[in-house]
């Protein structure tokens, strides 16, 4: 029930991420309404196709859908009442990236992959829609730049396996895991964490 629950918050995160994206791009109420769902659904959506689930979560209970759907209208019609929406798409992505993290690591784990696929499904899961969403808004996409942002995501998968290794009965390891990605996600927000230079390519 805490994963179902996680996911469906997940997804109306992530959905106010999209519709904020789209704010100054002059896209229409189905435009935007539309990324939003996209941007909600599409991580899941990734996953499931590569592990060849039968049914795609959403067409399976089409609950996510209508959640994505609300959730990017009510944001269409209330974002622009809100002064600081950097903050906002900030926090809400941080958020929705620490959620379907974690929750696709433990539904792959759930359907009895090892744990090396699930830390892989989950990270991607993570950081797909926010990719979906900055490829479609035309801005560049966060998990591309020197921003410490796939890191957490592979950080909190993998604390999920450990966790769910030695400890499995616990009911709050799923917690333990999300706050650890959304805390390092803010710890880059506001701290300005980046990777070192020396870690990063450079173009001679």
């Amino acid at each position: 029930m805490l994963l179902y629950i996680l996911g469906m918050i997940g997804i109306a995160a992530f959905a106010i991420t999209g519709v904020i994206s789209s704010g100054k791009r002059d896209m229409d109420l189905f435009s935007i309404v539309l990324l939003g769902m996209v941007t909600s659904l599409g991580g899941g959506t990734i996953r499931d196709t590569v592990l060849g689930v039968e049914t795609v979560y959403w067409v399976q209970d089409t609950s996510y859908l209508w959640v994505a759907f609300l959730s990017s209208a009510f944001a269409f019609f209330t974002v622009r009442i809100i002064n600081d929406r950097q903050r906002v798409f900030h926090y809400a992505d941080a958020f929705g990236l620490a959620l379907f993290t974690v929750v696709a690591t433990e539904k792959v784990l759930n359907l009895g992959f090892s744990p090396t696929i699930a830390i892989t499904m989950g990270v991607t899961t993570g950081v797909a829609g926010g990719i979906i969403r900055d490829v479609l808004s035309n801005r560049p996409p966060m998990v591309l730049g020197r921003e410490f942002y796939a890191t957490p995501a592979f950080i909190g998968a993998v604390l999920l396996v450990l966790l769910q290794k030695n400890i499995p009965f616990h009911e709050y390891n799923s917690i333990y895991a999300v706050a650890l990605i959304f805390i390092l996600r803010l710890f880059a927000i506001h701290k300005g964490l980046y990777y070192p230079s020396w870690l990063l390519y450079k173009k001679r």
